[in-house]
Order: structure tokens, then C-alpha cells, then sequence
């Protein structure tokens, strides 16, 4: 999964975290005047030597360095152990989320879906194909990227891939999130820099165990969901919606240390919110139902487990200095 999901542990620390003003409606946080200005997503896990705990977010790291505090960046050069969700570094990783991502037996899309949701979907990836071009920075360009290669590196061999996943790719095609395509995000550059350093580093999450939930959803619910993905993309094209929570909206609320923000409590980025109360009665049974399995599957059950190997890790480690990565945006 190229989006870790609901970030783990964190949930809990969240929503008692203090929050600072925000800027202006569509306005970026300001450089901090002093490192006193930065709010700070680590916490200290007192004992000794310390381990701590930090809140990531899947962004470029590059739009978020400055924001994040001395003592973030100093416990995770004093410490020993990395610890992180996945380890990104690993290509035994990066082919197993490639693999529970494809439809069974060889199958196509196009044999799965409805023929009308099927040909929107390409509709709209032909679309997004188009408009890339469009799309990247000068930066990107200067890089040697190109459209294709990007549009591939994102969806490429869409057409074997679960619908689930799918609406994940869908939602990360946006013009904001092309455009930050070419920077590793927060997550790996900490992981390619442990490595740099020498540090000894490790996960607390298998493949498996977020690849299964996604796959779990019934076919009812996955083609739903799908259906309200596109549904909300086609409004934004249209210009009769405006996306309502943004890669965007998430690097402003982590840079002016927002922790309290509705978008840090809405369960992850990657996944739309279904549940709105335009939708007919049986849909919003539907909505709500997937609701309360992302949460169950993807907060609560994954919350204790990772919680329970952070403990074991502690216990084994107890005079090294741990530091956790996790994700603190849902992402």
C-alpha cells in the first residue's frame, strides 16, 4: 500500500494534543520565528534511556523539514533503533503490496466491474492522463520525469489491480499530489536517512496486515465505495464540488501543528468520506457500514496490535534508544 493507513497509536494522543491558531483560510503556516513557535509531534516514552515516539505524515519531506522541531530531529539522531509502520526500504515489501493488490486468477477490471462504472473509471483516467502534462513543475521536469512515466508509476497496470485499490489510486491522482511526485516522503527520507547513519531499523506492521482489511471489504461495499470515489472526482472536474480534504489541507495542518484539526480526526486522507446525508437511506446504511469497518479494521484492532509490539520492542530493547515512526495523518 503506497499510504500507510490511520496512523497507528497516535489516535489516542491526537485528540489531546495542543492545538495552535490556524492561518487564514487557504494561507500556508508562516516560518516559525523560533524553534518556541514549533508545536511538536514527539513524544517521550520516559524511562532509560528515553524512546520516543513521532508523528509522520506521507508527504514530500521537503514540505514539512522546516516545521519540524530540534528535539524531533535530535531524539532521532541519538537514537539506536528506527523503528517505522512498514519498512519502505525493503523490496520484499514494495513487491508484496504490489501483489495483494491485483485481482486473483489473472482476472481484468474490466470482467469485475459494472460495464458503466468500468468505462467511467477509464473515462476518467484518460482524463488524468491528459491533464498530467499539465500538471508538473518545472522541478519535476528538471529531474528528467516525464508525464508518462509518471501516470505509470501511479497507474500503471490499473486494469489487474482490486477495485479497492483502485479507489485509492483515483484519490491520489489529484493535480496537488502529482505535482509532489520525485521527493520521498517524510516516512522514507527518515528511513533512507537511518540507513545513512548506520542505524538499526525495523517494522511493526506485515504487508499482509494492511493489505487483508482492504481486501476484506464485501464486493457490494467495494463497488459503492468506488462508485461515490468517482462520483466525487466528476463533481470536482465539473467545477460543481470543491474536494474536501486535500494533500493540501493535510501539510498545512502538520506545519502549524493543528493536531486538533477535523482533517487529523477523519480516519485517512487516502479514503473519501462516504457518509453525507444527500445520499438515499439504503446508501447511507451502506456508507456507514464501511464506516465502522475502516475504523474497526483500520484504527482500533490495528491500534492495540501495533501498541502490543511496541511494548515487546521496548522489552527487548530496554537500553537502547527506540525511536517510533508512525503516520500522524492518517496516511
Amino acid at each position: 500500500m503506497h499510504a500507510a493507513l490511520a496512523g497507528p497509536l497516535l489516535a489516542a494522543l491526537l485528540a489531546t494534543a495542543r492545538a495552535r491558531p490556524q492561518p487564514p483560510d487557504g494561507g500556508q503556516c508562516r516560518p516559525p520565528g523560533s524553534q518556541r513557535d514549533l508545536n511538536s509531534f514527539l513524544w517521550t516514552i520516559r524511562r532509560h534511556p528515553p524512546a520516543y515516539l513521532f508523528g509522520t505524515i506521507h508527504v514530500p519531506y521537503t514540505r514539512v523539514w522546516d516545521f519540524i522541531p530540534d528535539n524531533s530531529k535530535a531524539a532521532f539522531q541519538a537514537s539506536t533503533r528506527v523503528y517505522f509502520e512498514l519498512d519502505l526500504t525493503d523490496p520484499y515489501t514494495i513487491s508484496a503490496l504490489a501483489s495483494c493488490q491485483l485481482l486473483p486468477h489473472g482476472e481484468n477490471l474490466q470482467d469485475v466491474l459494472p460495464r458503466e462504472l468500468y468505462w467511467r473509471l477509464k473515462r476518467h483516467l484518460d482524463y488524468v492522463k491528459l491533464m498530467l502534462p499539465s500538471w508538473m513543475t518545472p522541478a519535476q521536469r528538471g529531474k528528467g520525469l516525464y508525464a508518462d512515466y509518471l501516470f505509470n508509476a501511479i497507474a500503471g497496470n490499473w486494469e489487474r489491480k482490486r477495485p479497492v485499490w483502485v479507489m485509492l489510486m483515483v484519490n491520489s491522482l489529484t493535480e496537488t499530489d502529482v505535482r509532489s511526485r520525485g521527493v520521498p516522503v517524510l516516512d522514507l527520507y527518515l528511513a533512507q536517512q537511518a540507513e545513512k547513519m548506520k542505524k538499526s531499523t525495523g517494522a511493526v506492521e506485515r504487508v499482509e496486515e494492511q493489505c487483508h482489511p482492504l481486501n476484506g471489504l464485501n464486493f457490494s461495499q467495494v463497488l459503492f465505495a468506488l462508485n461515490q470515489t468517482l462520483l466525487q472526482h466528476e463533481s470536482v472536474r465539473a467545477g460543481s464540488l470543491q474536494a474536501p480534504y486535500t494533500t493540501e489541507d493535510l501539510i498545512k495542518h502538520y506545519n502549524c501543528g493543528d493536531l486538533n484539526a477535523v482533517i487529523f480526526n477523519h480516519d485517512t486522507s487516502q479514503l473519501p468520506n462516504f457518509i453525507n446525508t444527500t445520499l438515499p437511506p439504503h446508501e447511507q446504511v451502506t456508507a456507514q457500514e464501511i464506516d465502522s469497518y475502516f475504523r474497526q479494521e483500520l484504527i482500533y484492532k490495528r491500534n492495540e496490535r501495533m501498541g502490543k509490539r511496541v511494548m515487546a520492542l521496548l522489552q527487548e530493547n530496554q537500553d537502547k534508544i527506540c525511536f517510533f515512526a508512525f503516520g500522524a495523518d492518517g496516511t
